[in-house]
This record gives C-alpha cells, structure tokens and sequence, in this order.
C-alpha cells in the first residue's frame, strides 16, 4: 500500500493506492488557502478538481472511477451538485450513493471515491 496526498493533521490519509485500485477518503471543498467556496456548484467543482489531483497522482483519471458516495448537508442542494458531478463524468458514469447528512465540517458536499489504476500507472 502507498498513501497519496498531503499529509493531514487527523488520523487518515487523503488516498491509499493498493494494487490496481486507488481509494480516496472523503475529500471536502476546502481550497490549498484554507478558504470555502460559497454554493453548491463551487464546492462540488473543488471536491471534484481535488479528487482529479489525487487520481493523477496515483496514476488513475476521474474516467478510471467505478464508485463514489456522496455526502450532502441539504437534499435541497441536489440537483445544483448533480449538475457538476454529471459533467465531469461525460462517459460512463460511476456507480453512486449520495446520503443526506451532518458533516463534521461546515461545508455542503463531500465526496469519496474508489477508482482503477491506469494499466501503465
């Protein structure tokens, strides 16, 4: 196994690579500023941005991703969330569970994924 992503101040690691497969722990719309974006859409598309720089560095692409969940703090926030989510998956889309729920954090979205490793990476 081998960890990707910076190293946090809490007990987890951003994404572990083990084998073929890449999982990533939920990824919150916290920017590199320590600032949050306001609205839905600009969360989603951080989270989103996030996952994708993860992916890479472990040698996958959002195009590898086979499974998200899906964690919102407002079922009113749906469909401006599935607005982006359905944009950056263009192909076929990752299997999905989306929860409504409290968050440890104050932010509306957070995302975690499971994704294969590219055959070369």
């Amino acid at each position: 196994m081998k960890a990707i992503g910076p190293t946090l101040p809490v007990p987890l690691s951003p994404g572990i690579v083990a084998g073929d497969t890449v999982y990533l722990s939920g990824q919150i719309p916290i920017a590199a500023d320590g600032t949050i974006p306001e609205g839905i859409e600009a969360q989603t598309a951080l989270v989103l941005d996030q996952i994708e720089a993860l992916l890479a560095e472990a040698g996958s692409a959002m195009d590898r991703v086979v499974k998200c969940t899906v964690f919102l703090t407002d079922k009113a926030n749906f469909a401006g969330f599935n607005g982006v989510y359905a944009a950056r998956f263009p192909g076929v889309k990752p299997a999905r569970s989306t929860v409504i729920c409290d968050l440890v954090v104050p932010v509306l979205v957070e995302i975690e994924a499971i994704a294969l490793r590219n055959p070369q990476g």
